[in-house]
């Protein structure tokens, strides 16, 4: 069969085509903006990419097309779909029928974090000796790519509450019926498609009322919005997690931290020590993903121990934290963070790391929730960490410059905060502020106008 795919270089809609190529289909797809990691995995797999979206790009006519959750109607390539009557169906959708059904799913929710858990989740299952099917929504450095069918009953996948096409607005997740799931948390994100929090609560539940009462939920102990997604009703066995003592009461997993960082911490299950974990990931926001993994792999029967020694040899996920570049002493990282709190967690766990050496943060508010203002009030505070902020107006928001120039005309270091409006002018204040060693952190949830290697390249002529 021939797949055509709208969007094939969103990392679920890629994920898709590695899936469908594995399947023995021949795949294509079309995009626009493309750009690593997921378009260079695309190419390596032999997938055909086609720039922009044409009527031209479904000729040879497809038996079926997959469209992403970015597209709309108007779309060229959409309406020459409609128009010509070719099948069509979202990806979760063609995910559940061809590749989830009868299977052992371990499906990996939340706002944030989704991605590191579902590869922290895989690794022990595969260090285990599980061969699992996979989805994860980014690529894993311990695996050459971003989907496998696997050779067992399990499947491990990220379970976004995104909506999964224009025509089918539930969330993707729905579509999965996950046997054991974890929850990592839940706030208000996707502001182009949720009107409140309160109504992607709505959409959890409906998660939730997919899971066997023979299942498992993780969850940590604290999060409110989760406990009104499960209080709207829950028919499964729950487990709840904590770091130290945050929780008055016995949480069923438990971290205690042997290191500020997160470097190093003990598991303990039911109040009896388990073993330490001592890997290369940072901050509490990875704590908390590593114990999620670590109980939804005991529920298919990973021992915890054996979870544990797995996870030492951990190497995380491109695009969260990972070091691109140490030149001079200068060290550059690009993370995925797009939303307040987890920019907070991040920073956080970098500060906690080198201490009182130099943050410079560079962040890219690309997401439709941020583009929207949404969280204006909380995302100068969640960069707190980073000695100097440059945020990047590409899209020209209004708002921006104001909040910036509003804070910087009461605040006691005006210049912690800046703003430019485009990729050369931030690279070259970078240029300006650098003077010495330090940690230059690149955040954004898109290509970011290739400013990594771009400033790698200026930062390694200046120093050289």
């Amino acid at each position: 069969m021939h797949i055509h795919i709208l969007g094939i270089c969103g990392t679920f809609m890629g994920s898709l085509a590695v899936l469908a190529r594995e399947l023995g289909h021949t795949v294509t797809g079309s995009d626009q903006g493309v750009y690593p990691p997921m378009s260079t995995q695309l190419e390596a797999q032999g997938i055909g990419l086609m720039e922009g979206y044409h009527s031209d790009n479904l000729k040879p006519r497809p038996d079926l097309v997959l469209i992403g959750n970015a597209m709309s109607r108007g779309n060229p390539e959409v309406e020459a779909v409609l128009n010509q009557n070719i099948d069509y169906m979202s990806g979760p959708e063609w995910l559940a029928r061809e590749v989830l059904r009868h299977r052992w799913v371990l499906a990996v929710a939340g706002t944030h974090g989704k991605t590191t858990t579902t590869a922290m989740l895989l690794w022990i299952l595969d260090q285990a000796g599980f061969e699992a099917g996979y989805l994860v929504g980014g690529v894993p450095n311990d695996f050459p790519v971003s989907a496998r069918l696997g050779n067992s009953d399990f499947f491990v996948i990220e379970a976004d509450e995104y909506d999964s096409a224009f025509f089918d607005k539930r969330s993707k997740f729905v579509h999965y019926r996950p046997h054991t799931l974890i929850l990592n948390n839940l706030e208000f994100d996707h502001a182009d498609i949720f009107d409140n929090v309160e109504a992607i609560e709505r959409q959890f539940h409906h998660l939730v009322r997919t899971v066997p009462s023979r299942g498992l939920i993780v969850r940590p102990a604290l999060d409110t919005h989760l406990d009104r997604a499960l209080e709207l009703g829950c028919w499964t066995s729950v487990q709840a997690t904590s770091v130290g003592s945050e929780v008055p009461y016995m949480a069923d997993w438990r971290a205690e931290l042997l290191a500020e960082d997160g470097s190093r911490f003990m598991v303990v299950h039911h109040e009896q020590p388990v073993a330490a974990v001592k890997w290369y990931q940072t901050g509490l926001h990875n704590v908390r993903n590593a114990l999620a993994a670590i109980a939804a792999a005991r529920h298919v029967g990973v021992t915890p121990d054996h979870a544990v020694a797995a996870l030492c040899r951990f190497s995380g996920v491109k695009r969260r934290m990972e070091l691109l570049a140490q030149i001079d002493g200068i060290h550059v990282y690009d993370d995925f963070a797009h939303h307040p709190t987890a920019i907070t967690t991040t920073l956080e766990g970098l500060r906690n790391k080198v201490g009182d050496e130099t943050i410079l943060a560079l962040i890219e508010p690309r997401s439709n929730t941020m583009q929207q203002g949404v969280h204006q009030q909380t995302l100068l505070p969640s960069a707190a960490a980073a000695d100097r902020v440059i945020w990047a107006n590409l899209n020209q928001m209004d708002w921006l410059p104001a909040l910036i120039e509003g804070h910087n005309a009461t605040a006691e270091a005006p210049h912690h905060h800046s703003v430019e409006s485009t990729v050369e002018a931030m690279i070259g204040r970078v240029l300006e502020q650098v003077s010495g060693p330090c940690h230059i952190v690149i955040m954004s949830n898109g290509g970011f106008g290739g400013i990594h290697q771009k400033l790698i390249a200026e930062l390694e002529r200046k120093t050289g």
